[in-house]
């Protein structure tokens, strides 16, 4: 649709976000998944173009030559090309970041697009105030659905396997519906993904570890997609080591606090909430070291340590 150029205030009814930090978080998401996508200099103008989103989150009407303008001040006559910044659009179009409108002067002549940043399509990393709220009185009805889906499934397979043989259960699974003994109920028998069919972007060290208590593909992703969340937004996402290592202590710490008590009602959360801790204390130590080996001692790393020390404090 062409829509009709104006001040951005105009397209402010455009945007997708309620706030700022939630735009960024989405931002942060998309980048997790697709950063790979884009050379150094698409990223470089992708970055711009999020920064020229600011004003009303996810939205910009800014001319392309204005952007570039910025990025060539920024960076010292040293900015990126046009059809670079060209080639970027259409990646993040053709990937789902961005949508794009044409916009019109009174005149009809073209005027600069309108870029809508586009909300990633998954679960949004848990916020601050959920990892906080460990207590409450109803679990998570996702939770519920899961473990019923479980036990349905297990009566189902159960029931198969001592009353028909291979071939009858084959054509059972084919009509996917299958009579559970003893009620009148028909369930749809869906044989769940185990570890095997996890992505290959999962280590398998961590695989095999989250395996031993949550065999399903889909929950081993999920808890490996939180970790490259919090490693994107503690800028360690190339310290794949260092990352997976966190990731392993970070879980073992959430499957114990699992067992021993009752209050953690979102495994998936409190996992994030013990990968940002973690991650923290990483730069902390980082800081100390750097200051007791006498690297970079100037007014700048003590400043920075000083104020970690009343962060952790």
């Amino acid at each position: 649709m062409n829509l009709k150029s104006g001040n951005i205030k105009t397209f402010e009814q455009y945007s997708p976000f309620s706030t700022l930090k939630e735009f960024n978080n989405h931002i942060e998401m998309w980048m997790v998944e697709y950063k790979k996508e884009f050379t150094k200099a698409e990223l470089v103008g992708l970055k711009r173009l999020v920064r020229f989103s600011a004003k009303f989150p996810g939205v910009c009407n800014a001319k392309i030559g204005t952007m570039l303008k910025s990025i060539h001040e920024e960076y010292h006559n040293n900015g990126i090309s046009r059809s670079s910044f060209k080639r970027m659009i259409g990646k993040a179009k053709k990937v789902g970041i961005l949508t794009v409108h044409e916009t019109e002067r009174k005149n009809g002549s073209q005027s600069s697009n309108l870029y809508i940043f586009n909300r990633f399509p998954t679960n949004e990393p848990p916020t601050s105030e959920k990892l906080n709220h460990h207590k409450t009185s109803n679990p998570s009805k996702t939770k519920n659905k899961i473990i019923k889906k479980r036990k349905t499934n297990e009566l189902v397979n159960t029931f198969l396997a001592t009353t028909v043989s291979d071939a009858t259960k084959d054509i059972a699974t084919s009509d996917g519906e299958q009579q559970v003994a003893g009620t009148n109920e028909k369930t749809t028998v869906i044989a769940e993904l185990d570890h095997t069919f996890t992505s290959e972007k999962v280590p398998q060290a961590f695989c095999r570890l989250v395996k031993c208590f949550f065999d399903d593909a889909k929950t081993i992703e999920e808890y490996w997609k939180m970790t490259q969340i919090a490693a994107y937004r503690n800028n360690r996402e190339n310290e794949k080591e260092k990352v997976l290592g966190i990731a392993i202590h970070s879980f073992k710490q959430m499957i114990n606090k699992l067992k021993s008590t009752n209050a953690v009602k979102n495994p998936i959360a409190y996992f994030y909430g013990i990968l940002n801790k973690k991650f923290d204390c990483l730069y902390f130590d980082e800081l100390v070291e750097m200051q007791s080996s006498g690297e970079n001692r100037d007014e700048n790393v003590t400043y920075s340590l000083e104020l970690a020390m009343e962060m952790f404090s």
